[in-house]
């Protein structure tokens, strides 16, 4: 047996190329362990049942706050999930938000699925690889996909989605994911179930950019023009019967999809405004799942003996940004004191009942492999905060204020914040907004969310740090609310991007670390769990941070 799976390895590393053959180096050696083993394999493009060979299954990054329901679900009936409401039109193109994304992922698809292990499984693509430095990847498209109305799915439909998504003049919310990264035009179709992207640089990563790490990126007929949210058209298991904006989607079995037939029958989404609402909902068995619960709406629920919770590590976090262009901000040394007032630990154990990780001011959380763990965490110093602050002539004092929105624990983060710089000097006047004002153009055609001195953001899960070390922290970076401007920092995005291995991304990873403590800024000071529900007789469904939910295998257990 032990020649044999010898021989089955020889085989595998025979085939596959020189940087996979360098993970599988890494792994022997002891310089990674199994689960990033499985995660990195799976963006070369190894298959699960490859990796399986070489090394065994991955330690799951996931942990059951209640006892796991192990039982199989029965066939039949009508699966009921809670989400929060989207919170624009549902055009796939657009998304933008968690409750918009769980509408989206019940009839649309990907080409590939990131899991709640931070792993990639094929969906629309059966495979991928890349060329010798990562700036050429090829998918393999599934045969035999149909849409919803019966069309066939082909590569066309592909390259049409990611050319429409990549393209200034459509505006898509992509344009974050794909700036300098892939260009309108840079995805064709080589044959009917070959699809190339030539990327406008080498990213070692990409993989993920077309994943449902991407809100936007599922797969769209060729000839779609809007109009969606009357069709809900899509490759995936469920087919839209009935929509009501304020209330929910009630879905019946697609009986076009490729895969296996969904375990209910039927499956409702309900809408919930606000968070309290949700709770209520689980609680009096109005819905059967909750996608997602934060620790400040639903802390009930992960006591409660009739619901059983799961937890994941995740990138979700709080980004507390400071203009780096206006005082008093422009001085490095008033952000540094800032990060340094802040009581991370009281924010945990406090706002999020320690079911958060630390953030360190940088957008490389600690369950990313490529985060370097020896960089110092910062502490709580107000002594040191102090001395910062009369080096920049501001030992009289500092007044600026801080802008936040209405959701889930922000605008009481914004009264922590507040309250532990006070310990410095520093006094903060509070601003809540509702999310559409927070975001969008307000009457005097600014947005408080880019133009604000000091804001707090929510930023949704992503499966490596890309988009976080892009949008927000670069030059040109659409979402630099901060308005960081710094070379170096650019520059070794750029590496880190480009690296195909893990060794380089985590060299550059250690240098951005140490530049962004420094520079300060933003600040981030943890990234929070992600909590789901469900009702005890609930099987089979399956989550991600990212605020996904497939109920395709859900059902109720005898």
């Amino acid at each position: 047996m032990m020649d044999e799976r010898h021989a089955q390895v020889d085989a595998i590393r025979r085939r596959i190329g020189e940087v996979e053959n360098d993970l599988v180096d890494a792994h022997a050696a002891g310089q990674i362990d199994r689960r990033e083993f499985v995660r990195r394999g799976t963006v070369l493009g190894l298959s699960l049942s490859t990796l399986g060979v070489l090394a065994g299954c991955a330690q799951p990054n996931v942990a059951q706050v209640s006892p796991p329901q192990t039982k199989p679900p029965q066939p039949g009936g009508t699966i009921r999930a809670g989400i929060v409401a989207p919170a624009a039109a549902l055009d796939p193109v657009m998304i933008s938000d968690e409750g918009g994304l769980a509408v989206l992922g019940q009839t649309g698809q990907y080409l590939v699925w990131s899991d709640k292990y931070l792993n990639l499984r094929p969906v629309i693509a059966e495979s991928w690889a890349h060329d010798h430095n990562g700036g050429v990847w090829t998918f393999k498209i599934r045969q035999g996909v149909h849409f919803s109305d019966g069309t066939p799915l082909t590569a066309e439909d592909v390259a049409a989605t990611f050319n429409r998504l990549a393209d200034p003049v459509v505006g898509s919310n992509a344009l974050s994911n794909f700036a300098g990264v892939l260009s309108k035009g840079n995805t064709k179709a080589t044959d009917p179930y070959t699809v190339q992207f030539t990327l406008d640089a080498p990213n070692g990563n990409f993989p993920y950019l077309v994943s449902s790490d991407n809100y936007n990126a599922v797969i769209l007929p060729k000839d779609y023009h809007g109009g969606w949210d009357k069709t809900f058209i899509g490759t995936g298991p469920w087919k839209m019967q009935s929509f009501t904006p304020e209330q929910g989607v009630t879905y019946t079995r697609n009986a076009q999809y490729w895969g296996p037939k969904t375990v209910a029958d039927r499956m409702q989404l309900t809408f919930y405004p606000e968070e309290q609402a949700q709770t209520l909902g689980i609680q009096g068995n109005q819905v059967d799942i909750l996608a997602h619960y934060s620790v400040s709406g639903g802390r009930a629920l992960i006591t409660d003996p009739t619901i059983r919770t799961t937890q994941y590590r995740s990138s979700s976090h709080r980004q507390i940004h400071m203009r780096t262009d206006k005082e008093p901000f422009n001085d490095k040394r008033v952000r540094q004191a800032v990060g340094l007032l802040l009581d991370r630990r009281g924010m945990v154990e406090g706002l999020l009942a320690t079911k958060s990780d630390y953030g360190n001011d940088s957008p490389f959380a600690p369950v990313f492999r490529s985060t370097d763990p020896s960089v110092p965490q910062r502490q709580q110093n107000v002594a040191q905060a102090k001395q910062l602050l009369e080096a920049a002539g501001r030992s009289s004092g500092v007044r600026a204020q801080l802008t936040t929105l209405t959701h889930f624990e922000l605008p009481d983060l914004a009264q922590v914040v507040q309250n532990d710089v006070s310990d410095g000097g520093i006094s903060l006047s509070i601003s809540i907004l509702d999310p559409g004002t927070y975001y969008g153009s307000s009457k005097f055609g600014t947005s408080p969310w880019l133009d604000s001195t000091m804001g707090i953001t929510d930023y949704g899960h992503r499966g490596v740090p890309n988009l976080l070390l892009t949008a927000p922290l670069t030059s040109k970076g659409p979402w630099n609310a901060a308005h960081f401007k710094n070379p170096a920092y650019d520059k070794l995005v750029a590496q880190y991007v480009a690296a195909l291995d893990l060794g380089a991304q985590r060299t550059a990873a250690r240098k951005i670390q140490l530049l962004l403590l420094d520079e300060t800024p933003v600040m981030f000071p943890y990234y929070y769990y992600f909590l789901t529900a469900a009702r005890l007789n609930v099987s089979g469904e399956e989550t991600t941070a990212m605020g996904h939910i497939d109920l395709s295998r859900a059902g109720f257990v005898a």
